[in-house]
């Protein structure tokens, strides 16, 4: 994969851990092996969910710069499409994924955040889409899922501007779900996760699936993705177990085998 981009897995849990001091910023290789890790952990039938952590002091304050610099719109134009490929590899992972922020996620560290399901932030953590400022874009899908989480009205705020967003206020507008001190932000991570290890991996992939999909498309054909995957779901060994389960033991006891 990269000496800057490593995988562990304990618990179930994968982190996916981003090691490229001082600032974890996104070069070409690191968007490369985001998406590699993004393949391996959706595949490993020991992993029911997922981390993505900077470590203690920063979680990515964005694009290689020095290495965007120089390049001509061809050369972007090429590269364009391995830009926003990264962080669909990362929003596209089967199972529940959390970013874990600490510092700054900024620009493409902030559009890395955007492809997970739910962020927790560190209470002095700084949040934003500064690319403005550099006279273009977000350009790895800060436009889109930064409007689609928290309405067109405040990301154009946040990306017209280029401003930092505080933790705080990003509670507030939905940009994380959790503040916490810094030096608790990976616990709270893993606790997020904790409840889908041992569950039905197969359900909770498709309620991901019909959330991300349906939310897309207009209502008559998002309930066409959430009846076929419904029905999908009769063909697996834990919707057997869950109702069985739930007739001779009552709710909340089943033992999942991920099948």
């Amino acid at each position: 994969m990269s000496d800057l981009v490593s995988v562990e897995v304990e618990g179930g849990i994968a982190t996916i851990l981003l090691n490229r001091p001082p600032m974890n910023a996104l070069n070409r290789e690191v968007q490369a092996a985001l998406a590699a890790a993004a393949v391996e952990v959706g595949e490993r039938k020991d992993v029911s969910g997922v981390i993505i952590y900077g470590g203690e002091k920063v979680f990515a304050a964005g694009a290689d710069i020095k290495e965007m610099e120089t390049m001509s719109y061809t050369d972007m134009a090429d590269h364009s499409g391995a830009l926003q490929d990264f962080t669909k590899a990362l929003s596209r992972i089967p199972k529940p994924t959390v970013a874990a922020i600490t510092g700054y996620a900024l620009g493409g560290g902030c559009e890395v955040a955007l492809a997970c399901d739910f962020r927790v932030a560190a209470s002095n953590a700084k949040l934003g889409q500064p690319e403005i400022l550099l006279g273009i874009i977000p350009g790895a899908g800060g436009t889109q899922r930064l409007a689609r989480l928290v309405g067109p009205a405040k990301a154009k705020d946040i990306i017209f501007s280029g401003r930092f967003v505080s933790a705080d206020e990003a509670l507030a507008i939905g940009l994380v779900d959790e503040v916490v001190e810094a030096q608790d932000v990976y616990a709270a991570a893993r606790a997020r996760l904790a409840p889908y290890v041992g569950g039905p991996a197969y359900a909770i992939r498709a309620a991901k699936e019909a959330i991300d999909r349906g939310i897309e498309v207009d209502l008559d054909t998002g309930l066409e993705i959430e009846r076929m995957l419904f029905a999908s779901l009769f063909a697996t060994k834990d919707r057997a177990t869950g109702m069985t389960s739930f007739v001779e033991n009552g709710p909340g006891k089943a033992k999942f085998e991920g099948a």
